[in-house]
């Protein structure tokens, strides 16, 4: 049932991984990657990137921004060629805005507006240095659990160094030629870049809040000349600077600040607190790191958005090319709103982490395109989820999986550095949600259920179970609705019981004495199905038909209101065995 077991899971990984076929998208672009590494740089390690501003939480939409091209960089890696997944941390970008949904922030939080994201305060109570540190961690956590393997790069300390000085000093060289590019899409990138307010969710529309194109600044807008560098003010530490002149011989740049009023000359060559804008630190990046491969958002492929322009300055500005990068969709979810009682807050990784295994999670990024949106679910359709990854799982451990399906699988399971831990013995997601539900999480009764799943191989301790018991105990937790929380009956319903017609007082008969030789959830499946054929004169392996249909509805619904007094509940079999063969009896009225 499920996965394939712990001895046999390197094996069934290694062996898909290594039959990939040409129908599976990562190995395509991991082949194209290779060739285009070799025709740039042959003999070196190849490069490939993701970007990520931790500007507030980092939602599962960015999360595919550090995905794709680790999935690629794993193939990559599997095929014995060196390679590197850089992970720049954009957290010498401006604070822009107060995120909502943030525990303990509030629009006081907006003093700090226009200052770097090292230099605002960790939300209060917060065990890290800076606000950006604070939204890092988690997300450094996920990847680490999610067995994605990142060169880390902030960008606070690489230009607070001095690393890009000899580039800034060029682009500022170059900032007529430069000017001249941008001054091109100027116009385009305004009429067609996606709005925050055509979002289709409100995942999507934090996606674009939270983006760099959602403000991508070129360093227009002033009345003289242009300039692509933006200095932070030595006094307040925000961006809202404007550089009045720039000598290029000296170096000597001067700037006011329109929020405190100060102004400076410093020497650009010594001077290291401002970044290159957007839309020239991108492409000025592809050049210096040797980026081969980096994927990115819908929100940076619109005509004048900075990938588009990026193409074109890293081209006639920097002297090198732009990475291969396919456009990445959205990602959606469902029963998002259940996430956090604060207003807006979209899951993160973390969150998702909590509720699903970690494969099961690489899974969903795995198995689609790029450019295919998809949504994670947090409500009761993460259940269909798990259904359908366990199906997968029968299907590679029996071989009959089709080979893209078997390719997203192995990679979901592991990477070139080797398996990822999953649960020895698999039990349905939902058989485990429903008895977390009716035991409220009770260790022993959750045993005692899972021991009588089946009783020929009995689950021996819950540690075979874990960690999917956890995440079922934590989605029940923590998604699951308050009405749909399963009460079983303390007394019989005896009210009910007593206004029972003769046919209804028949079944009950033939399920109580059926419960003792049917006792395992098979064979309670078997049973529940079967009363109503057996009433109808059929052999209980007999097809349904609509009449069976609803005579089986009719006697599901009767056992409900006997056992939980609703229509509705858990799947019976499970029902059953957690209420236990004594109390089921009593309640149905033995």
């Amino acid at each position: 049932m499920g996965a394939p077991q712990a001895g046999t899971l390197k094996e069934t990984w290694l062996t898909v991984a290594q039959t990939t076929p040409e129908t599976d998208w990562v190995s395509r672009l991991a082949d194209e990657v290779i060739a285009e590494a070799e025709r740039r740089a042959p003999g070196k390690p190849v490069v490939c990137a993701s970007g990520v501003s931790p500007s507030g939480p980092i939602h599962l939409g960015n999360l595919r921004e550090i995905m794709v091209p680790h999935l690629v960089a794993d193939e990559i890696k599997r095929r014995g060629i060196d390679c590197v997944h850089l992970l720049s941390w954009d957290d010498y970008d401006r604070f822009r805005k107060v995120p909502a949904g943030v525990d303990g922030v509030d629009e006081s939080w907006r003093e700090h507006v226009g200052k770097p994201l090292t230099s605002v305060p960790a939300p209060p109570g917060s065990p890290h240095a800076n606000w950006a540190e604070h939204f890092k961690a988690p997300m450094l956590a996920a990847l680490a659990e999610l067995g994605v393997e990142v060169r880390a790069i902030s960008q606070t300390a690489q230009y607070t160094a001095g690393a890009y000085r000899d580039q800034i000093l060029f682009a500022m060289r170059e900032r007529r030629r430069i000017d001249e590019v941008l001054a091109r899409y100027r116009t385009k990138q305004k009429e067609a870049a996606p709005k925050p307010e055509d979002a289709a969710d409100e995942a999507e529309r934090q996606a674009l809040e939270g983006s760099g194109a959602a403000g991508e600044d070129d360093g227009s807008g002033g009345s003289g000349e242009y300039y692509p560098y933006k200095p932070y003010c030595t006094s307040c530490e925000r961006d809202t600077t404007t550089v009045t002149s720039y000598d290029d011989d000296t170096t000597e740049l001067r700037y006011t600040c329109a929020s405190c009023g100060h102004a400076e000359t410093v020497r650009l060559s010594e001077f290291h607190h401002g970044k290159l804008v957007w839309k020239v630190d991108w492409p000025m990046r592809w050049v210096y790191e040797g980026v081969v491969f980096e994927p990115a958002g819908v929100d940076h492929h619109s005509p004048g958005s900075s990938w588009v322009v990026g193409g074109q300055l890293v081209s006639e500005i920097f002297g090198g090319e732009r990475p291969i990068g396919p456009m990445y969709a959205f990602v959606g979810i469902s029963g998002m709103s259940k996430m956090s009682s604060s207003k807006g807050r979209v899951p993160i990784a973390a969150d998702a982490l909590e509720i699903m295994e970690a494969p099961l999670l690489r899974w969903l990024y795995a198995r689609r395109r790029p450019n295919q949106s998809f949504k994670i679910a947090f409500d009761g359709e993460i259940q269909r989820t798990y259904d359908e990854w366990d199906a997968l799982s029968r299907k590679v451990a029996a071989g009959t999986a089709q080979p893209a399906d078997a390719a997203a699988y192995a990679r979901a399971v592991g990477t070139a550095a080797g398996p990822l831990p999953t649960t020895p013995r698999p039990l349905p997601f939902r058989m485990l949600a429903s008895v977390v539900d009716i035991t409220t999480g009770d260790d022993a009764q959750t045993l005692r259920i899972l021991r009588e799943v089946d009783p020929e191989n009995p689950v021996r301790s819950l540690d075979e179970t874990r960690p999917r018991l956890d995440r079922a105990a934590r989605w029940v937790e923590t998604q699951m609705p308050a009405e749909q929380r399963t009460r079983v009956r303390e007394e019989p319903d005896r009210e009910l019981l007593d206004s029972l017609g003769e046919r209804e007082r028949e079944s009950l008969r033939l399920l109580l004495d059926g419960l003792a030789d049917h006792w395992s959830l098979e064979g309670l499946t078997t049973l529940v199905y079967g009363v109503p054929k057996l009433q109808a004169g059929l052999d209980v392996d007999a097809k349904p038909t609509p009449e069976l249909k609803k005579a089986q509805r009719e006697f599901f619904a009767l056992l409900y209101r006997l056992l939980v007094g609703g229509d509705t509940g858990p799947r019976l079999p499970t029902l059953l065995l957690a209420v236990g063969e004594e109390r089921v009896r009593r309640l149905l009225g033995a």
